[in-house]
């Protein structure tokens, strides 16, 4: 062997310890590797949301500390913790320029999780951990509540609490398959209880409601340029699920009113406040739409609703108002999934019906954006045919001259510049929904008629799914409208001139998808559209059934148990009531508990009182190789069968891979030798 080759061999079994196999690894070595696989599991969720380098940096630490352990070597010095505790903070403050606040937060709270496991020298530095990971289980909750990271944290919750009981079991080598089925049964026993408080524990708002971030985004937005609603059509995330009471309305009819943009600065679109009193603008005719809606956290104080709405909704913990545009808005916004009762009347006029004189916002052009244009409307203006032209004529025109100029439906139009409405109309001819949108109001108001965008999402999953209609983000939409003397505002939709399909079925553009899904869809679709839909659908029990329990669903729950009119007195004491049984069921269960015995301690008083009978002295304190040597010494050849059985229970209390449960049928061997002996050694034990 060269010099060379013998001083690279130490070199890596100092970085790579041999693996002994787990059955031969010491306890503390196996505990302790155990909970390192906790923590990365806990752990790696966190990782979409931080920065690369404190994924990088807890798994350095989370192998060293894996190492040290296989290794059994000793634990580094506090100076060189500080250093890298040194290192997180300056990491943390170049990433986020401060310490304070839920991002920077959390990934300090994970470095100092992952640093804690390299100062494991006493059980207290344990049980930092333990709670440290406890806690970090909940800050999942800000980010995501869906029902997948809600099961991975439930397999955390069992492996932390597996590695507190494997703490609590200081003797022997308890296998991990017996402390994590006592880690189980214990969770188990507490579940009433955490039900109990689920349930009846007084709430204001929704399960998991985060005053200051939301947990995802919503298509929408307060203004519009375009290109802002195309990119939002890519995804298919989920925006709002609607579950109708009664008549289903046609799928063109699946209008749900956001924002109203009628300020235009020749770039942005953006709202304008409007104060007018809904009773003397809306007209509803024939009988509203009644469904129950759940929306996905909109970072808006919009809230999308069927048109057309003539109530606002009641949710919990929000203001809701109705402007005289049809907005429904919250009086915040709204950074949590909500869910409501509303009713929409699909015929109705809207506005005045005599031209006020607060319409000209709804006419504003900006001076000097989209010339060709003007110049374009103010020609057509001119043309003998359409002299003396109302609102409506005006609308048919331009939307005839879509359905035949070869205007084209596209999920990605090229890039527009400055003067986009001249480029999209007179040029390219090729959008989404918000240029045909903006170009139609621009020309209508060049013509003379007020004219407003409308955003919101349009349309739905062909098909329910229990229950309940699906609306996408790819739903995300944009239409028009005008106002028309003696009728009020009317809505016109250009896409629909364009792409029937979009507004008629609801065929929305859609983005590639992704290798697996685009796999599985080749070889069946139906089968990918089953999966998607199942779950979907268990996404919408968790939903309904959890994160959207409120305290309105808690005052059903008492209606149902027979209170007439549940208050929060009524709610208090059911909550004190329910704990107090539970609390004294627990007590039984721990007075019965401590009065149970042993099965090993009822196996060996067993085996203990058979040898009584062969007149050898049995203390109760003594093991099974004390009695073995006893019945040796008493029985001498005779005793050997049993003293085989009294080694076997000793190897099979106190030796390595020791079972949980005593040997049935050593007893009853054990016994039936034992009576086999009486008759011969009866008189000498006499």
């Amino acid at each position: 062997m060269t010099r060379a080759s013998t001083a690279e061999r130490p070199l890596t079994l100092r970085l790579l310890p041999a693996w002994p196999g787990w059955r031969h690894l010491p306890r503390e070595a196996r505990d302790t590797l155990f909970l390192l696989a906790v923590i990365a599991w806990t752990i790696t969720p966190h990782l979409a949301q931080l920065p690369a380098w404190c994924g990088v940096l807890t798994l350095i630490v989370l192998l060293w500390r894996g190492r040290l352990a296989i290794a059994n070597e000793s634990l580094p010095g506090r100076w060189v913790l500080v250093g890298v505790l040194a290192i997180a903070i300056g990491l943390t403050l170049l990433s986020y320029r401060t310490l304070l606040g839920k991002e920077p937060g959390i990934a300090m709270v994970v470095a100092l999780m992952a640093l804690k496991t390299l100062e494991l020298r006493a059980r207290r530095d344990a049980f930092v951990v333990f709670f440290l990971g406890f806690f970090l289980i909940l800050t999942h909750f800000l980010y995501s509540q869906t029902l997948l990271v809600a099961a991975a944290m439930v397999v955390s919750v069992w492996g932390l609490l597996t590695a507190v009981v494997l703490a609590h079991m200081p003797v022997g080598v308890p296998s991990l398959r017996r402390a994590g089925a006592l880690a189980a049964r214990t969770a188990l026993f507490g579940a009433p209880v955490m039900a109990l408080l689920f349930v009846l524990f007084p709430r204001v708002s929704p399960l998991w409601g985060v005053p200051d971030d939301g947990v995802s985004k919503s298509g929408l937005s307060n203004t519009m340029r375009m290109g802002s609603v195309a990119q939002v059509a890519l995804s298919e995330a989920i925006a709002m699920r609607v579950k109708f009471d009664g008549p289903v309305p046609p799928r063109d009819a699946f209008y749900f009113r956001g924002p109203v943009l009628t300020r235009f600065d020749g770039v942005e679109w953006r709202p304008v406040p409007l104060f007018a009193p809904l009773e003397s603008t809306l007209r509803p005719r024939g009988r509203p739409i009644r469904y129950e809606a759940t929306v996905e956290p909109l970072r808006l104080a919009t809230i999308p609703m069927l048109e057309a709405t003539r109530v606002p909704p009641r949710v919990d913990g929000y203001g809701i108002g109705l402007r005289g545009d049809l907005q429904v808005l919250a009086d915040r916004p709204i950074y949590e999934r909500i869910r409501f009762t509303g009713e929409a009347y699909l015929d109705y006029t809207l506005g005045p019906m005599r031209r006020p004189g607060d319409l000209g916002e709804s006419l504003h052009l900006p001076d000097g954006f989209n010339p060709r244009t003007l110049a374009w409307a103010a020609a057509l203006r001119r043309d003998p045919r359409y002299a003396g032209a109302d609102a409506a004529t005006w609308a048919r025109t331009l939307l005839q001259h879509i359905r035949g100029a070869g205007f084209s439906y596209t999920l990605a139009p090229s890039t527009y510049g400055r003067d986009a409405v001249d480029e999209f109309w007179l040029d390219r001819r090729e959008g989404f929904c918000e240029h045909f949108a903006a170009s139609f109001v621009v020309i209508m108001r060049a013509l003379g008629v007020p004219a407003r965008i409308v955003t919101g999402y349009q349309g739905a999953d062909p098909e329910p799914v229990d229950g309940y209609y699906i609306v996408r983000e790819s739903s995300a939409h944009a239409w028009a409208e005008y106002w028309q003397a003696d009728i009020g505002w009317v809505r016109a939709d250009p896409t629909a001139a364009v792409a029937p399909d979009r507004i008629g079925r609801s065929n929305r553009l859609v983005a590639a998808p992704g290798f697996v899904a685009e796999a599985l869809g080749n070889v069946s679709p139906e089968l990918m559209a089953s999966l998607r839909n199942g779950w979907e659908a268990l996404n919408n029990r968790w939903n309904q059934w959890v994160l959207n329990y409120s305290r309105g669903q808690q005052f059903d729950a008492l209606r149902n148990l027979g209170f007439s009119s549940p208050s929060w007195q009524d709610l208090a004491f059911l909550l004190i009531g329910a704990l107090s049984v539970l609390a004294l069921a627990g007590a039984l269960w721990a007075w019965f508990d401590r009065h149970r015995v042993d099965p090993w301690v009822r196996q060996l008083e067993r085996l203990r009182a058979e040898l009584r009978r062969l007149g050898i002295a049995a203390e109760p304190h003594e093991p099974p190789r004390a009695l073995a040597a006893r019945a040796r010494a008493r029985l001498g050849a005779d005793a050997e069968p049993l003293v085989r059985l009294l080694d076997d229970l000793e190897r099979q209390r106190y030796g390595r891979g020791a079972s949980e449960r005593p040997d049935r049928a050593l007893t009853r061997e054990f016994t039936a030798r034992a009576r086999a002996l009486r008759p011969a050694w009866r008189g000498a034990a006499r």
